[in-house]
């Protein structure tokens, strides 16, 4: 039954195969030549396997452990140094007609505060988002065909980009919404998206179907199948993720694995990215009702396994996480991060009033944006806002191409330093300015090449004269 090559969905994540590989894993947890083997083979950059991958997620000896962190750590450096990229989600519009049990959205829930923005108030927001420095958006709206048609999805991709604050300007725009055709996946090329985001949420079938009752989503092969919808609709850039916490962990980490060597083995493109969200609380939702929870311990290892797997993706945690936890898993492998972000429906150029709540679940980590840019500093982490390889054509196989070399770097760390320039002279606490501009100096020596270094200079010149927008 298993066959990455597919198109079907139960072919290309075989419940099977997920069952056969956490009994190997199961089996192998403990056994020392093997586990030596798969790290010896991870230390070669190339990724592992589903079933190597989780051996290493069970394996159960303390001293092989540290080594996967230690890995996990160093294989994030090589590839994307000591860069974090930052975003904020906007939300458009929290109608939806499916019954996801897990989700304050669903059609059932009559008392959340149900909102749709309009063009002026997407213009409204996106001066907010500007104001506080932000260069990238990822947008998500509920699944409604009426409220939310693709239409409306388009015009406001239109209208975000079309805002230019100040020295403001949202240059990517990422697309999270529900599985749709290949005829909309095209439009949405077309509209100049960056990466199509759609999680999951488990990929354990009879599961996924019992959280999905009612509405277009209870559609598991339709929903699980996108992403190739979408690739054939001509997105290159594409994110998965799973919710954990709605199924045993060790069956979605398999599971996600396999989907990305399905895209991998079909297209010669895997996942641009891969998000690790945990359930949280939120309107409608008690997260105790679902009794497969991973404490911080579990999705640390987590992280740190499906970043030595596949080395080459940008991985994803929000403001669902504390700041404690999310300070442990950027050691581990998370290469983009949220700041200061709304769940609601709008809600940054104005919070919403108590008595008209729309967010789609609590936030852990509420500091602002200026405070996270601070703390990655602190921690030697480069804030990036750049969105240079989606703009110059760097996607695709041809992001991966340079990425999975170590090429990327030679782009990416001035690129990053310029864009925090841009922060910094723009939208910066004077803490936080000051602590920009040792950085950016100390940073600016790690260039390897004096040709672009003395670009990079020359350019940061210009930004702290009032120009904008440099990218290699």
């Amino acid at each position: 039954m298993y066959d990455p090559k597919s198109s079907k969905a139960e072919e290309f994540i075989s419940h099977e195969e997920v069952m056969d590989t956490l009994e190997y894993a199961q089996q192998n947890k403990s056994n020392l030549a093997l586990i030596d083997s798969i790290i010896e083979k991870a230390k070669l950059r190339k990724g592992l396997s589903h079933r190597e991958a989780a051996v290493l997620l069970d394996c159960d000896i303390e001293e092989k452990n540290q080594e996967i962190y230690k890995l996990a750590e160093q294989i994030k450096k090589d590839f994307y140094g000591n860069r974090i990229v930052m975003f904020a989600p906007l939300y458009l519009s929290n109608y939806c007609v499916n019954g996801c049990v897990y989700c304050p959205y669903h059609l059932k829930n009559k008392h959340i505060t149900r909102k749709k923005l309009t063009q002026e108030e997407i213009r409204i927001e996106i001066a907010a988002l500007q104001d506080m420095g932000h260069k990238r958006l990822a947008i998500e709206a509920g699944e409604d065909p009426i409220m939310n048609p693709i239409e409306y999805i388009l015009e406001c991709i239109n209208t975000i980009y079309s805002v230019k604050h100040k020295n403001g300007a949202i240059r990517r725009v990422n697309v999270n919404i529900a599985a749709t055709t290949v005829e909309n996946y095209k439009k949405l090329k077309d509209a100049e998206i960056g990466t199509y985001i759609l999680f999951q949420e488990t990929y354990h079938k009879e599961s996924y179907e019992k959280l999905h009752p009612t509405g277009p989503k209870h559609n598991y092969a339709y929903h699980t199948e996108a992403m190739d919808r979408a690739m054939l609709g001509g997105i290159e850039d594409v994110g998965l993720g799973v919710l954990f916490g709605l199924e045993l962990y060790r069956y979605e980490m398999a599971a996600l694995l396999m989907h990305g060597e399905h895209l991998e083995s079909v297209f010669g493109v895997g996942p641009h990215t891969i998000s690790v969200p945990r359930i949280r609380h939120a309107d409608d939702i008690d997260v105790s009702a679902f009794d497969n929870g991973i404490d911080d311990d579990i999705f640390a290892k987590l992280v740190a396994c499906i970043r030595i797997s596949v080395p080459y993706t940008g991985m994803i945690v929000s403001t669902r996480e504390s700041q404690k936890c999310r300070e442990r898993v950027l050691h581990l492998g998370i290469s983009q991060v949220s700041g200061g972000s709304r769940t609601s429906v709008g809600g940054y150029a104005e919070p919403e009033p108590e008595d008209e709540k729309s967010e789609q679940f609590d936030v852990s980590d509420t500091r602002t944006l200026d405070e996270i840019v601070l703390w990655l500093m602190e921690l030697g982490y480069i804030p990036s806002f750049c969105t240079a390889c989606y703009r110059e054509g760097r996607t695709g196989d041809r992001f991966m191409s340079l990425c999975k070399s170590g090429q990327i770097l030679n782009c990416c760390h001035p690129n990053a330093l310029m864009t925090l320039k841009e922060y910094t002279e723009d939208y910066a606490s004077e803490e936080t300015k000051k602590a920009g501009e040792q950085l950016i100096l100390a940073e600016m020596k790690n260039i390897p090449s004096e040709k672009v270094r003395q670009i990079a200079l020359n350019n940061l010149t210009q930004i702290q004269q009032g120009s904008r927008d440099f990218r290699f």
